[in-house]
């Protein structure tokens, strides 16, 4: 459905920091920079972007949930990153107000920026 995304942050040094870590248990890196823009992906695609630009960063906060192919993902997440300066919002949980199988922690990125990641396989 979507090809890639981004939005802007207020620090992209920081934001890179705190993305490297976080996404690297699901198999994220960094795979391209581009001006101001940072790329995020698998296999060198990028897909999730963040960037900066003095005086246009993006006011509101925005939820995005990455997919995580196993649970143990979705623990290592959560901790990585908690440790590159995310704000805990809700620890690893089965959410079965979802579906009996949904599976997700939400860390606040620097920026108040809601990054979720879950999994939705049976244990």
């Amino acid at each position: 459905m979507l090809d890639q995304i981004g939005f802007m942050v207020t620090n992209k040094d920081k934001a890179r920091v705190f993305y490297s870590a976080a996404l690297a248990p699901l198999g994220i890196d960094a795979v391209t920079e581009f001006g101001n823009w940072q790329g995020y992906g698998r296999h060198g695609k990028p897909e999730f972007w963040i960037g900066s630009q003095k005086g246009s960063a993006y006011k509101g906060h925005m939820h995005l949930a990455f997919l995580a192919g196993t649970r143990g993902e979705v623990e290592r997440f959560y901790q990585a990153a908690l440790g590159a300066g995310g704000t805990e919002h809700s620890a690893p949980v089965i959410r079965p107000n979802y579906h009996a199988d949904y599976y997700s922690a939400l860390v606040k990125d620097p920026d108040g920026h809601m990054i979720e990641v879950v999994c939705h396989m049976p244990l």
